[in-house]
């Protein structure tokens, strides 16, 4: 058995690797990414947020689903911020989703990373 094999991914919900914005102002979020399918594989993302409004504005990552408060993780992002962490690395598979909602539609944009670890 071998190393697994890590490789960078395109995020599902990214146009060429740009920030995704987040449209959505409710449940279900704008797509960042949808998990490898499958329990083998890995998908490891990581998300930033953006806020390029001039007030604070709350996000909501739906990590692998929609119910609260399991699969959400609400953060405020400031206002005219830089890049925010708001979920380090971590893993998903099985098809599971990662979306995101915001209080006010369009300006909060999330900077996605993934890699795919294969077993």
């Amino acid at each position: 058995m071998g190393a697994p094999i890590v490789s960078p991914l395109v995020p599902t919900g990214s146009t060429n690797g740009r920030m995704v914005k987040v449209v959505a102002t409710g449940t279900p979020g704008t797509a960042l990414h949808t998990a490898v399918a499958g329990t083998t594989d890995w998908d490891e993302i990581e998300v930033h947020a953006v806020n390029s409004d001039t007030t604070d504005r709350k996000l909501t990552v739906e990590w692998g689903g929609v119910t609260a408060p399991d699969d959400l993780i609400e953060v405020t992002i400031p206002a005219e911020s830089g890049l925010i962490l708001v979920v380090p690395m971590s893993r998903l598979n099985n098809g599971l989703a990662v979306r995101a909602f915001a209080a006010t539609a369009n300006v909060i944009l999330c900077l996605v990373r993934v890699n795919r670890v294969t077993a």
